[in-house]
């Protein structure tokens, strides 16, 4: 199988899965069949239900209609960290009125990220506060992009007050970040990182954390899990996630899924969440 190529489906889940933060537009869906398509394959692979997440403007529209095209989509909206640096009034105004879709469940991915140069550090952090408010404003949960930036994040999040529900998404930090990150309530999303062997400290993390604070996501089309990393990833390889993970934390695969979509629930509040609009 060359590089290019999506991994098998493996074989299907015992229970149904969420995975919690993908990129279907990301993926290469444009309209509502592309989606379903990929769907699709994830609902064989026994993950039947998926959060599209934004990282701009566009982004943040399309999901919004991705989730109306399809029951088993839901979106959040946020401008990414990295597109902070021109953020405005205007930009502001439209994930407020987008925020309020029935079917957007999350603001995000908003937070910091000090690998990439594309944003100074203040108007990002600027950016952080405001989707902070916004998640308190909207009730909805906020759905963090950390790299980088373990500590302002921390900082931020004391400063202005937390949402009453933070996820860290594809979380990258060790066991003590995961553990201060625990104590605060917060939820740790892993990915396919968490699947990695260089990945020392994300794997301790991932064998520790309460599975009642845990969600399972790809983050696809990037870091595809082991044993095909680098190809490229969709929604259905939270399957390899899942199985690797409850290897790792010595459970069975049905209770670790059962666990983390029982998260998922809880956290996106999915059983709230309207059937689809179009």
């Amino acid at each position: 199988m060359g590089k290019k190529e999506l991994p098998p489906v493996p074989e299907a889940l015992p229970v149904p899965a969420v995975d919690a933060h993908t990129h279907l537009d990301a993926c290469g869906a444009t309209d509502a069949d592309s989606v379903r398509a990929i769907v699709d394959r994830a609902e064989a692979a026994g993950v039947g239900r998926v959060v599209t997440v934004a990282d701009d403007l566009d982004s943040a529209r399309w999901a919004v209609r991705a989730a109306d095209w399809d029951e088993r989509v839901f979106a959040a909206v946020a401008l990414h960290p990295t597109r902070t640096k021109d953020f405005d009034g205007a930009d502001r105004a439209v994930l407020a009125e987008l925020v309020e879709h029935p079917r957007v469940v999350a603001v995000g991915e908003t937070g910091l990220d000090y690998y990439w140069d594309f944003s100074p550090p203040e108007p990002q952090q600027e950016a952080f506060r405001w989707h902070i408010d916004l998640a308190k404003r909207s009730g909805k949960p906020l759905m963090i992009h950390d790299r980088d930036a373990h500590q302002d994040v921390l900082r931020i999040l004391a400063e202005e007050g937390a949402p009453e529900t933070v996820v860290f998404h594809c979380f990258s930090g060790d066991e003590e970040f995961a553990r201060a990150c625990v104590a605060e309530g917060y939820v740790l999303s892993f990915a396919g990182t968490a699947t990695f062997r260089n990945a020392a400290g994300v794997r301790a993390a991932a064998a520790v954390v309460p599975v009642e604070q845990m969600l399972v996501e790809t983050d696809a089309p990037f870091l595809t899990p082991h044993p095909h990393r680098g190809r490229p990833n969709e929604p259905y390889c939270v399957n390899y996630t899942l199985r690797n993970l409850a290897e790792l934390r010595g459970v069975s695969l049905e209770e670790l899924t059962v666990a983390t979509s029982a998260t998922a629930e809880r956290v996106f509040r999915l059983d709230q969440v309207s059937p689809k609009a179009a």
